[in-house]
């Protein structure tokens, strides 16, 4: 079972590098739920998708390094890796987008059930991306 999760998360990230968002779509339960930090809860792969269109407008991100952990039964799993990204266009509440780019380290915990990804729950440093997109001293 943890083989399969492995292989069923490394194709998800593959998807994501590839700006694929049919395919990471396609890994996902039509119930999935969605935490992302600081954000609020999103249920279904609707909302998900709604999600990566927006993600797409506003960012550019590829991830390196990625670290895949999966408990015994394969249900739970875990990622940590570096984003590298641009930002785009201004994401409403955030600092004004200029085109800047950013690498912060992040990760993901995933809960899997019958062959597809059930939960995705991200974490990143929001004011160390911030401190990246407009320096130190910068305000928004």
């Amino acid at each position: 079972m943890r083989e399969t999760t492995e292989a069923l998360l490394t194709r998800y990230f593959e998807a994501f590098n590839a700006g694929d968002t049919d395919g990471m779509l396609a890994l996902v339960a039509d119930d999935l739920r969605h935490d992302v930090n600081q954000g609020e809860t999103r249920l279904g792969k609707e909302a998900f998708t709604e999600f990566n269109a927006h993600m797409t407008a506003c960012y550019k991100e590829r991830l390196s390094d990625l670290v895949l952990m999966t408990d015994a039964t394969g249900e739970r799993a875990s990622a940590e890796f570096i984003v590298h990204g641009e930002y785009l266009r201004t994401d409403e509440g955030l600092p004004e987008a200029k085109g800047q780019t950013y690498c912060l380290p992040a990760g993901t915990f995933f809960e899997v059930s019958q062959g597809k990804i059930q939960r995705i729950t991200t974490y990143y440093n929001l004011s160390d991306w911030i401190v990246q997109v407009v320096g130190p001293d910068g305000d928004y």
